[in-house]
């Protein structure tokens, strides 16, 4: 790497500072525990990690140990070299350094593969590159090991558990500061802690993981926001179904789904007994839909026809996979498919596209989206439905609509799903993973599989296209990165409490509940605090519980039907009467804004 792109604002230096960097964690580590046997270690996003196979379950103080040994290594100043082995020396070699991970990796290379391998010092790994040049480059007080859980090796639940060791490094200790500040508040943030905290969420460990029960909080969150994607839908066209949870393996097995995604379904019965019945629940709404569309004749005066659902899915993800309410595996979606002419697919996609925007607009996290072209992987075409000409045909198609609307995208290879491409909104949590929000998908294959016809304009049956599309997303996951936006103080629309009554003495008690019902009636949602509290308490734990809006009612407010009127971020906002007040939260909610 030439001596001009030795700088960190360099992703392809930066990650190879990183991958450079988990070779000296490994080297530090063998230097400590000898015996340790050592699996993979890449940079990722944020920095770097090494999976370990390890009699010595570290702790906190072992990782400090760790990166002292690692500072050590860098003062060495050794150089990192490369050299090559044929697939046969390098199996011997790594077997006489004890090294069971390599020689399964190096076993899985083709027979004719270039086996490459880096040197610093006493320490060898098996290694495709690139790396720094020498060890001095990393400055050893920029390093930080963050973590250390536990890794199955190559990620299979059968396998030998490992402990993967996490680390991040800067070159200058005062970005190493910053990263850790930010990451702390990121914890602040993130919606495992907030969303319990608040009692949005929690899970049960005789229930399951990735099966979260939602709290009042949540429950009435998620229905607001719900009410609201199913009204809006309903102005843009869309027509709503109601279909079932699951159905026999027969559907799935037209569909695809049997398959190609068995293994991330929930079956009911022996998928391989012929005789009996056998059922699953639905990983995904389509193929139900479809039936919406079969249930008579159709004809082009029917399309497009656009079918909207707030569908409750089941996928069967590994139990590593789980994370809080961003991936579980029961989720409720905004789920829809629009059955159109081949010529409405341009202006179909759009409107998708248009409705996306504007409901991440209004929930205020457009700004930290960005869009992924999936694309099929024409070297794992068992993978997919379709031939190769129907994918160029469908990814062709699918590229001109967005660079015709202007769309700026990544494109994700192997990404798409098995019957089509799609356009993936991406948005990232507090901690820069990046998860799919919304996804819109055309499909070219699944109409024809279902015998799904239409009557033309010219009297021809002819089979329609579809888009597969979400509005929303997943509820659960948006309310995670919800939470996580506004620290748990949901803009006041969505919000599950919006206005919360704070009485000083119980003298005013019946104003307190006459003014509830007034903004009741208006659909609001507010709660009366009439505790025998100090004042002050009460409003400090209105704060601490996000409530929106907070009025404070003692003699004089209840003589002269008034309000003092706080807001959480606002502070005080002075002493109004219930109508100037209810006129204020009336605009705030019916405008959606983000306050």
């Amino acid at each position: 790497m030439s001596e001009d792109l030795y700088t960190f604002e360099n992703p392809e230096f930066r990650k190879t500072y990183w991958h450079t960097c988990s070779h000296v964690l490994a080297q530090a580590v063998k230097r400590l525990w000898p015996d340790t046997k050592l699996a993979i270690g890449p940079s990722i996003e944020n920095g770097f990690y090494y999976d370990l196979d390890s009699t010595e379950t570290f702790t906190g103080d072992d990782l400090t140990k760790i990166e002292a040994e690692m500072r050590k290594i860098c003062k060495e100043k050794l150089k990192l070299e490369r050299f090559e082995l044929p697939r046969a020396e390098a199996i011997a070699y790594m077997e006489e350094k004890g090294e069971p991970y390599k020689v399964e990796l190096i076993q899985d290379l083709p027979e004719d593969a270039h086996i490459s391998f880096y040197t610093q010092g006493e320490f060898t790994d098996l290694c495709a590159g690139p790396h720094l040049d020498s060890t001095v480059r990393i400055k050893g007080n920029g390093i930080k090991l963050t973590a250390c859980n536990a890794a199955y090796w190559r990620g299979d639940s059968s396998r030998k558990q490992l402990q993967r060791i996490y680390g991040v490094a800067f070159p200058k200790k005062d970005e190493l500061d910053a990263y850790i500040k930010q990451v702390e508040e990121a914890r602040k943030r993130d919606h495992n802690k907030v969303g319990r905290e608040l009692e949005y969420f929690t899970t049960v460990d005789v229930i399951g993981q990735g099966l979260p029960i939602l709290l009042p909080k949540g429950a009435r969150t998620i229905q607001l926001l719900q009410r609201w994607v199913e009204d809006t839908e309903q102005a843009w066209g869309y027509q709503l179904t109601k279909t079932p949870l699951m159905a026999k393996r027969d559907l799935y097995r037209i569909s695809g789904h049997w398959d190609h995604y068995q293994d991330g379904m929930f079956i009911m019965g022996d998928p391989n007994d012929e005789e009996k019945e056998c059922f699953a629940l639905r990983p995904m709404t389509c193929p139900f839909q479809y039936q919406v569309f079969l249930n008579r004749a159709r004809s082009y005066r029917d399309l497009p026809m656009r079918l909207g659902e707030t569908s409750t899915l089941f996928r069967n993800e590994e139990s590593g996979e789980m994370h809080g309410l961003i991936r579980v595996r029961q989720f409720t979606i905004s789920e829809g498919h629009l059955i159109i002419r081949p010529e409405q697919l341009e202006e179909e996609f759009k409107g998708c596209l248009d409705l996306a925007k504007y409901m991440m607009e209004t929930m205020g996290l457009a700004e930290d989206c960005s869009y992924r072209f999936s694309q099929w992987d024409p070297n794992n075409t068992g993978k997919y439905e379709g031939n190769p000409e129907q994918w160029e045909m469908a990814q062709s198609v699918m590229k001109t609509i967005l660079d015709d609307l202007g769309v700026e995208y990544e494109i994700g290879i192997d990404e798409a799903a098995f019957y089509g491409p799609k356009l993936d909104i991406q948005c990232k949590n507090v901690f820069g993973k990046e998860d799919t929000l919304i996804t819109i998908q055309i499909d070219m294959l699944l109409a024809e599989k279902f015998g799904m016809e239409y009557v033309d304009t010219d009297g021809q049956k002819k089979t329609p296209y579809i888009i597969h599309r979400t509005s929303m997303g997943c509820y659960e996951r948006t309310l995670a990165l919800l939470l996580e936006k506004y620290a748990g103080a949901l803009p006041t629309w969505m919000a599950p409490e919006q206005v919360r009554i704070l009485t000083i003495t119980d003298r005013v008690d019946d104003y307190a509940y006459e003014l509830k019902k007034k903004f009741t009636a208006m659909g609001l949602r507010a709660e009366v605090d009439d505790r025998n509290e100090k004042i002050g308490k009460k409003i400090r734990e209105g704060q601490l519980e996000k409530v929106p809006y907070m009025l404070i009612i003692g003699d004089k407010e209840a003589e002269d039907g008034l309000v003092a009127a706080r807001h959480r971020a606002e502070g005080d906002l002075g002493v109004m009467s219930a109508d100037d007040f209810a006129a204020l939260i009336k605009e705030v909610v019916d405008t959606k804004a983000t306050k």
